[in-house]
């Protein structure tokens, strides 16, 4: 299914159950794409800025953030990433249990590049995360990947 270098994904989740079924799907759909998880939005901060535990960390080629999170929430995060230069252009997908109106409308104020909901049914949820991977790996152009792989475009 993924044609090219696989993309690091960074998943920002602090449910272990939502986490297990992320990995799960990936491994299910044998996506060759690189899984990264951290659990509260410092350490989200502190990969995307590749500081304390994750001076060596990829630049994340796309976020799957969830708004309810320890430390930082996913607002204070998407807020920070969306507003540096250097960060902007990474795709960050909110994926939460929240379908209030006013999450929706304030992680698209942040520049949210999507907004799903979790759903509760196993199976649907395994779904969306493979469409999020498909769509983000296969119709998408991500910015910098042609520089990251020698000049070689992915697609």
């Amino acid at each position: 299914m993924t044609t090219g270098q696989p993309i690091e994904v960074l998943l920002v989740e602090d449910d272990p159950g939502d986490e297990l079924i992320t990995r799960e799907a990936f491994e299910d759909n044998k996506i060759r794409n690189n899984l990264h998880v951290v659990r509260d939005g410092l350490e989200a901060l502190d990969f995307v800025y590749r500081r304390g535990d994750y001076v060596g960390a990829p630049r994340p080629d796309l976020i799957l953030l969830d708004l309810n999170l320890p430390k930082y929430d996913g607002r204070q995060v998407l807020e920070q990433v969306k507003g540096d230069p250097e960060l902007r252009s990474i795709p960050v997908v909110v994926l939460t249990t929240s379908s209030a109106e006013e999450d929706i409308l304030r992680s698209y104020q942040l520049f949210a590049n999507a907004y799903v909901s979790k759903p509760v049914d196993l199976d649907r949820f395994m779904a969306i995360i493979r469409q999020i991977d498909e769509f983000f790996v296969t119709v998408v152009r991500l910015p910098g990947r042609a520089a990251a792989y020698g000049g070689e475009d992915r697609h």
